[in-house]
C-alpha cells in the first residue's frame, strides 16, 4: 500500500475534500494535476529562503502593530464570535487580489456548520466560484480540506497534512500561498486520542509523549523556499485560558507573530477586534520595517 495521496493543483480550488482527497461538496470528481503523498520531508536548510519580507495584508492594525512575515506563521488567538473567520476571509480576499496567490483552508476538528458557512460565504464574497451556477468572471482562489469533529481521531490528526500538501504544491510552482488551519489545537487533541488508542504512556496533562515531534513535523513543512512561500494563519484554542497548557505552549515556539482578538474590543463594535498590546510580531524591528514604522507603532501602543 501507499501513504494517503491527495489531488493537488488548480482543480482543487473552490472544492471541498476530506482527509483522503475525496470530494465532499457534491461537485463531481476533482480535476487534479496529479496525486501527492501527504507525508513529505520538510525542506532542507539549503532550500529555505531567509529574507525577512513583510506580507502586506491591507488590514491597518495588523500591518502597523504586528506585521506578518511572508512565509511566516501567525497564531490567531480568539474565542467564538470575535471575528476569526471574517479576518481569515478578509486576508484571503486581500492577499489573493493583491498577490494573485491561492489559499488553502484546513478545517481540523471543526464544527461542520462553520465549515458549511465558510464555504457559502466564500461563494457569496466571490472568493470562490459557485460550482452549481458558474460565473465566468469568478475564478476560485481557495481550496478547502475538512476533517470535522465527528470524524475519527486518525482523520482529524492527518487532515492538516492533507491541506498542507495541497499548499506545498502551489508553493513549489512558485506561488505565495496562504494556508489557514482552524484549529491547530484539535490536531494535538486528535494526536493524543490516537496515542492513547496505541497504548502509549501519556506525558504531561495526558497528552501524547510525541507532542513536540508531531507539532514539529507539521510546522517545519510550513516554510518559505527559494521557489515560493507558504504563509500560515493558525487559529489556536487555549484550553481553560491556560497558556502554559502543553498544546498551546508547544505551538508558541513555532510562531513568528501572534494576533490576539479580544472580546471586549469586538463588543464595542470595533472590527477586526485585534488587541494592540497583546499582539506581537518578530517583524516589528527597526532593521526590518524601518525606524519610522517602528517608532510609530511603539507610540501607538
Amino acid at each position: 500500500g501507499n501513504p494517503i495521496q491527495v489531488p493537488v493543483g488548480v482543480g482543487t480550488l473552490g472544492r471541498i475534500m476530506n482527509v483522503i482527497g475525496e470530494p465532499i461538496d457534491e461537485g463531481g470528481p476533482i480535476a487534479s494535476e496529479g496525486l501527492r503523498a501527504i507525508h513529505q520531508e520538510a525542506p532542507t536548510y539549503t532550500e529555505q529562503s531567509t529574507e525577512a519580507e513583510i506580507l502586506v495584508t491591507g488590514i491597518k492594525v495588523v500591518d502597523l502593530l504586528a506585521p506578518y512575515a511572508k512565509g511566516g506563521k501567525i497564531g490567531l488567538f480568539g474565542g467564538a464570535g470575535v471575528g476569526k473567520t471574517v479576518l481569515i476571509q478578509e486576508l484571503i480576499n486581500n492577499v489573493a487580489k493583491a498577490h494573485g496567490g491561492n489559499s488553502v483552508f484546513a478545517g481540523v476538528g471543526e464544527r461542520t456548520r462553520e465549515g458549511n458557512d465558510l464555504y457559502h460565504e466564500f461563494i457569496e464574497s466571490k472568493v470562490n466560484a459557485d460550482p452549481h451556477n458558474p460565473d465566468p468572471a469568478v475564478k476560485s482562489k481557495c481550496a478547502l480540506v475538512f476533517g470535522q469533529m465527528n470524524e475519527p481521531p486518525g482523520a482529524r490528526m492527518r487532515v492538516a497534512l492533507s491541506g498542507l500538501t495541497v499548499a506545498e504544491h502551489f508553493r513549489d510552482q512558485g506561488q505565495d500561498v496562504l494556508f489557514f488551519i482552524d484549529n491547530i489545537f484539535r490536531f494535538t487533541q486528535a494526536g493524543s486520542e490516537v496515542s492513547a488508542l496505541l497504548g502509549r504512556i501519556p506525558s504531561a496533562v495526558g497528552y501524547q509523549p510525541t507532542l513536540a515531534t508531531d507539532m514539529g513535523a507539521l510546522q517545519e513543512r510550513i516554510t518559505t523556499t527559494h521557489k515560493g512561500s507558504i504563509t500560515s494563519v493558525q487559529a489556536i484554542y487555549v484550553p481553560a485560558d491556560d497558556l502554559t497548557d502543553p498544546a498551546p505552549a508547544t505551538s508558541f515556539a513555532h510562531l513568528d507573530a501572534t494576533t490576539v482578538l479580544n472580546r471586549a474590543i469586538s463588543e464595542k463594535g470595533i472590527y477586526p477586534a485585534v488587541d494592540p498590546l497583546d499582539s506581537t510580531s518578530r517583524m516589528l524591528s527597526p532593521l526590518i520595517v524601518g525606524q519610522e514604522h517602528y517608532e510609530t507603532a511603539r507610540m501607538v501602543q
